[in-house]
């Protein structure tokens, strides 16, 4: 799409929202300054597995000029959490790859995530950090599709 105005998807998940809407606010803080009069659409999805098929959607849709998904996939003890994480970020890459619109990950999985009320507020800082990183990187790929269509303009002319 690559427009003066870009429009951005932003997919958070909803397990543990209260640590994954910070790299949403990081995210829109950071892209006011960086990205001036981009649109971010925010979706959420119930957790990090169902991000790829709504970021290939939303790529596909003609309407974005970039999608970042944010989740915290942490071992819960039940299922192998590293296996989701993987699953999500492949995923993501592939749906930037098949669409040619840049897909970005805000999804972490630590080692050992504890709920207690100190290493909870740890991630909520360190997912606006996340955020504001991912808002850096979009801009330097909107940056690079611009050139790159400009480029491809001039060798036409």
């Amino acid at each position: 799409m690559t427009t003066q105005t870009p429009r951005i998807a932003f997919i958070k998940a909803r397990w543990h929202a209260d640590v994954v809407d910070r790299a949403y606010d990081g995210f829109t803080a950071k892209a006011a300054t960086l990205i001036p009069g981009a649109t971010v659409d925010a979706y959420d999805v119930p957790g990090a597995f169902e991000m790829p098929l709504l970021a290939k959607k939303l790529a596909q849709s003609g309407k974005y000029d970039a999608v970042v998904a944010a989740a915290l996939v942490v071992d819960g003890g039940i299922y192998r959490h590293d296996f989701v994480a993987a699953a999500v970020v492949n995923g993501l890459m592939t749906a930037g790859l098949e669409t040619g619109v840049p897909c970005f990950s805000v999804s972490l999985t630590p080692h050992n995530y504890q709920e207690t009320e100190l290493l909870t507020q740890f991630y909520r800082d360190h997912f606006v950090t996340k955020g504001e990183e991912a808002a850096e990187a979009v801009r330097q790929m909107l940056a690079l599709d611009a050139r790159m269509a400009a480029e491809s303009r001039a060798a036409v002319a």
